[in-house]
């Protein structure tokens, strides 16, 4: 009898625009977070740490480093026999100049024949840009008690901030009978996260019936999902509780990386028991000199420090020169702060170099400050 089984599918080709020059030449799923992570570590954990062994990776602009990043699996434990991970990009077509994946469902059609060959009984569909820790077992498990044909994973939203997501309506049960995409006057607070367990037998059918369909977006949110509960399947919340932030902005990008300063932070990257993988970089011991100061901050190794640094985020290989001071910023691999320099609520982009002296972004601005050009 064959055991059952799911395959995940992430979905990692956005532009990512909002990050501005940070996405420039790099995909949004391998921007850097935490001091040594990329984005796409967290789903891609997430999966090896809940005992899925195969993972596609759905990728599309700017993706050369990160199918490079991610293809083998070595990183997160998933290239051993029967496991992988999968760099997916799109298919090409006769009748264009250029390939791409129309929307997320046409993404997930352009690859049936890859999951196919995994015969799985489940498909998995993640989002490569969130920051969270989940075990998707427990949301299978839940899945297959309420025998749903398709689970949303759903986050509990301030009612005031509802009309930003797509919110799903449900019953006492947790049956969702009603998707509204970010309604004015929401009726509930719960918003999908963009992950989805389907039996891929019943997505498969709508995936093949949706590509031929010249009125469909193509896309999870404004088709597949309005269109299973127009047809009465059984649609389900799984109500996720935990740290969950869509770095798609520069502030929510220094937010999150802000929020591993907190003492109570719920991420807790530390945790022995759900690991987050990542690239082993070589690099020395961080080193403090003389005159170097660390004040609640996150400093990770090869780090020179002869300034001081409050309040922040420092990567791999960043030099800290004598008398400078690095105030709340987020400071990426190799870059150089020079002596006698003052950061303020700034993100700094990798191997950027800030002159000696200058004084770069406002420690009163309600906005924060990428730098991704050498400050002269």
């Amino acid at each position: 009898m064959k055991q059952e089984n799911m395959l995940a599918m992430i979905l990692a080709g956005g532009r990512g625009t909002r990050l501005e020059a940070l996405t420039k030449k790099v995909a949004k799923p391998a921007v850097f977070y935490g001091g040594k992570y990329r984005i796409i570590d967290f789903p891609l954990s997430n999966c090896a740490n809940s005992g899925i062994n195969v993972v596609g990776v759905l990728t599309q602009y700017e993706s050369v480093l990160l199918n490079s990043y991610v293809a083998g699996g070595s990183r997160w434990g998933l290239d051993a026999k029967n496991s992988g991970v999968f760099v997916l990009p799109p298919r090409e077509k006769e009748d264009t100049d250029f390939n791409i994946y129309r929307g997320t469902a046409d993404a997930i059609s352009q690859n049936i024949d890859f999951i196919d060959s995994h015969d799985p009984d489940y498909v998995l569909i993640l989002s490569g840009d969130h920051i969270y820790k989940m075990d998707y077992s427990k949301m299978l498990a839940h899945h297959k008690a309420c025998g749903a044909d398709a689970t949303i994973a759903v986050l509990g939203v301030p009612m005031k901030e509802a009309s930003r997501f797509g919110i799903m309506n449900t019953d006492e049960t947790d049956r969702i009978i009603e998707f509204e995409e970010k309604p004015e006057k929401p009726k509930s607070n719960l918003a999908s996260m963009g992950i989805y367990i389907f039996d891929w037998k019943l997505l498969r059918k709508m995936l093949i019936a949706d590509m031929d369909n010249p009125n469909s977006n193509h896309d999870f949110g404004k088709d597949i999902i309005p269109t299973m509960l127009e047809d009465n399947k059984k649609l389900y919340a799984w109500k996720y509780k935990g740290y969950w932030k869509d770095v798609g902005t520069i502030d929510s990008l220094w937010e999150a990386n802000m929020d591993l300063l907190d003492k109570n932070n719920e991420l807790d990257l530390s945790d022995p028991n759900w690991k987050i993988y990542t690239e082993d970089v070589c690099a020395m011991p961080h080193f403090v000199g003389e005159h170097g100061k660390i004040i609640r901050s996150y400093v990770n190794q090869g780090c020179v420090i002869d300034g001081e640094v409050t309040n922040s985020v420092l990567f791999t290989n960043v030099k800290i020169n004598q008398d400078a001071k690095v105030n709340d910023s987020v400071i990426m691999p190799e870059a150089v702060i020079g002596a006698g320099a003052v950061l303020n609520r700034v993100i700094v982009a990798e191997g950027v170099k800030i002159a000696p002296n200058a004084v770069v972004g406002d420690p009163n601005s309600d906005e924060i400050e990428l730098v991704a050009k050498n400050v002269r």
